[in-house]
């Protein structure tokens, strides 16, 4: 199998599935226990909480830990526009954000908050200008994906901080940086912003661990209400298995992302190399990130071509896999005709991929376009 749908899900690495048993076995007590297996427990969650955050570049005590990105997602907005509505009810986001945010600012909208829109440019990414010309007096939140995790476009996010600083704006800045944490460089520091949404199963971790950063000098409330977990802020008992893993999981893509960035690059511009040579017709977006790469046959359909290349044990995604079979919303808002869309598929990369992994996909995808223009 050539598993090539990795902006989708990451299958999960060795040392993650080894620290997630460990967790589950040996350190299984409840980390607001007090007797022994507890405080060891407490140990892990801290320790653990440590390495993803010296992953991120930020204090420990600013990392939240949350079921996943999506959670995160939604904790920043909702809390975030919330705790800001006294100065002003106007967000700023882009029409290209991930749904765990666009029904975030849905839900705003319904709470009697104004959201701009911002139109992306081709590339899927958004501009520092464009916020500059939509901040007003009373924006107390901006929402902006780092890497857009369907053309990979890669937005400015410290450019955007440097806008809200200059104009002395009290806004808050929220990046979904899901699609971008050990694929392109930044930390909490470089980027300047408030708040940042992470995933562990983008990286190699197991599904259903993320985090949020919350900047230290913000006090945000809590979005899930019950016990003192996480020193007050996120109630539930942590999910250490998942936390131990995700932690495992970010020290190695930390210890290896410069070697792991130019593999996955290499690899993007070897596939797309060969694609044009080989389809003549092809399409695709022209975007920063190392790791996903969206390409088009216009007038076939991708999921004609999906299943193809599954038959073949090859598999993509036609846009994010939260879809589930709808059009892609920012395939449309970075301007391509619906032929082009209908066409699209979405392959997506990780430190794991392999030349083998490429060869086979363009391989693939060119017997695909060779049956299909022949019928």
């Amino acid at each position: 199998m050539h598993y090539l749908d990795n902006a989708a899900t990451t299958r999960v690495c060795p040392e993650a599935a080894a620290a997630a048993l460990k967790a589950m076995t040996e350190v299984y007590g409840n980390p607001s226990s007090t007797h022994t297996l507890g405080r060891e427990a407490k140990k892990l969650l801290e320790q653990s909480r440590k390495q993803v955050a010296d992953a991120l570049g930020c204090q420990a005590q600013e990392l939240v830990f949350t079921s996943c990105g999506s959670e995160s997602d939604n904790w920043a907005i909702l809390a975030g526009a919330e705790s800001k509505k006294r100065r002003g009810r106007h967000v700023i986001s882009s029409l290209v954000e991930h749904d765990a945010v666009r029904k975030s600012l849905d839900e705003l909208e319904a709470r009697g908050f104004e959201v701009t829109r911002l139109k992306p440019e081709k590339d899927g990414s958004v501009s520092p200008a464009a916020v500059a010309a939509a901040l007003r007096e009373d924006t107390v939140l901006v929402s902006l994906m780092l890497v857009n995790n369907e053309t990979g476009g890669v937005t400015d996010i410290a450019g955007v901080s440097r806008v809200l600083k200059a104009a002395h704006s009290e806004a808050l800045l929220h990046t979904d940086a899901v699609q971008a944490f050990l694929k392109v460089p930044f930390s909490a520091k470089t980027l300047g912003a408030d708040l940042i949404s992470l995933s562990g199963h983008k990286i190699h971790a197991p599904k259903g661990i993320g985090a949020l950063y919350i900047n230290s000098a913000l006090r945000l409330k809590p979005f899930l209400l019950g016990g003192s977990q996480e020193s007050g802020r996120r109630a539930g008992t942590e999910a250490l298995p998942q936390i131990a893993a995700f932690a495992a999981a970010a020290e190695i893509g930390k210890a290896g992302m410069a070697e792991n960035v130019e593999r996955m690059r290499a690899l993007k511009e070897q596939i797309l190399a060969t694609l044009r040579q080989d389809i003549p017709e092809l399409r695709w977006i022209e975007a920063a990130a190392p790791h996903i790469l969206s390409v088009s046959l216009p007038g076939w359909r991708s999921e004609v071509l999906m299943n193809y290349l599954e038959a073949q044990g090859v598999c993509v995604s036609k846009s994010s896999a939260c879809k589930k079979g709808a059009r892609s919303h920012v395939l449309e808002a970075v301007g391509l005709d619906a032929k082009t869309i209908d066409g699209a598929i979405r392959i997506g990369l990780s430190r794991m991929s392999s030349e083998e992994d490429a060869e086979a996909l363009c391989r693939s995808l060119k017997e695909a376009h060779d049956r299909l223009a022949h019928r």
